[in-house]
C-alpha cells in the first residue's frame, strides 16, 4: 500500500511509523486512519520487535482534523460517535494489544486525540518543548481515545479533572514529574534517546515483554487473585520459551544473552 499521510519502515527489528501531515500538525483524517491501520496490520508478519510512533515536523499530533468531519453530506452534523467507533477505538485497542513494546516520541504538541494516542503507547518520551493538551473542553466534547480511562490511572482524579475540564497545556517536564510519561529529554537529545531505547527493546525477549505489557494493562481490571493467576499462566508459558532458556544459559555462563523474541 503506498502511503501518503504516514511514513512507515522496518529495519533491524525496529518499526517506525511517522504521522506525516506536518502542515496540519499531523491531525488525523480518514486517509491517515486507513494508512495507520494498514501499517499496524503489517507488524504481525514483519518480524518487528518494537514500534516507534512519532510525528513529522514541529508537532506530534493535533488530534482530529476538524475540517475532515465538520459536516456530513447534505450539511448535516456528523456522528462523532461513529468516527470513534470506526477509527479511534480500533486504533487505541491495537496499540494496547500489539505483542511488542510501543514507544511514542512526542516531538511537539500532542493535543486532543493526539495526546491520548501518545498515552496509549507503552513508553512515552517527549522533548522538553513538547506539551500535552486535553483540548476537548474547548469544543464542548468529552475526552476520547481512552482519555477518561487512561488519565485518572496515570495522574489521579484531581489532576485528570483539572487537565480535562480546563484544557490547559501541560509541559513535558511536568508530565514526567506527574508520572504521565516515561521521560522528558532535551529537544536535541530526543532522537538519540528514542533510538537507544528502541535498540534496547529490539534485542530484548519480545514474548516476555508482550506478556508483561498485557498483564499490566489487563491488571487494572482484575482482582489480586485473578492477577496472580495471570502471572502464573504467563510464567508457565514463558518458562518453555527459547528466550528463557537463553536467558538462563547466559546468566550461568556469565555472558550477554542473545534473544530471538521466541
Amino acid at each position: 500500500m503506498p502511503y501518503e499521510t504516514i511514513l512507515f519502515s522496518i529495519d533491524r527489528g525496529i518499526a517506525r511509523l511517522t504521522l506525516n501531515r506536518p502542515d496540519k500538525l499531523n491531525s488525523f483524517n480518514t486517509q491517515m486512519h486507513a494508512e495507520v491501520r494498514h501499517a499496524l496490520d503489517e507488524l504481525s508478519h514483519s518480524g518487528a520487535r518494537v514500534l516507534v510512533l512519532t510525528g513529522a515536523g514541529r508537532g506530534f499530533c493535533a488530534g482530529q482534523d476538524l475540517a475532515d468531519r465538520a459536516v456530513a453530506p447534505g450539511g448535516q452534523a456528523v456522528d462523532l460517535g461513529d468516527s470513534i467507533e470506526r477509527h479511534y477505538k480500533p486504533l487505541i485497542l491495537a496499540l494496547h494489544q500489539l505483542p511488542l513494546p510501543v514507544i511514542a516520541a512526542v516531538n511537539g504538541v500532542a493535543a486532543g486525540a493526539g495526546a491520548n494516542i501518545a498515552l496509549a503507547c507503552d513508553l512515552v518520551l517527549a522533548a522538553r518543548s513538547a506539551s500535552f493538551v486535553q483540548a476537548f473542553s474547548k469544543l464542548g466534547l468529552v475526552p476520547d481515545c481512552g482519555g477518561t480511562w487512561t488519565l485518572p490511572r496515570l495522574v489521579g482524579n484531581a489532576r485528570a479533572l483539572g487537565l480535562t475540564l480546563l484544557g490547559e497545556k501541560l509541559t513535558a517536564e511536568r508530565a514526567a514529574a506527574w508520572g504521565m510519561i516515561w521521560q522528558c529529554v532535551e529537544d536535541g537529545e530526543l532522537a538519540a534517546a528514542v533510538d537507544a531505547l528502541a535498540g534496547q527493546l529490539s534485542v530484548a525477549p519480545t514474548r516476555g515483554l508482550a506478556a508483561t505489557k498485557a498483564a499490566i494493562r489487563g491488571g487494572w481490571q482484575r482482582s489480586l487473585a485473578e492477577q496472580l493467576d495471570v502471572e502464573r499462566d504467563a510464567q508457565r508459558d514463558l518458562g518453555r520459551s527459547a528466550d528463557y532458556a537463553e536467558g538462563v544459559a547466559a546468566f550461568t555462563e556469565k555472558r550477554m544473552p542473545i534473544f530471538k523474541g521466541r
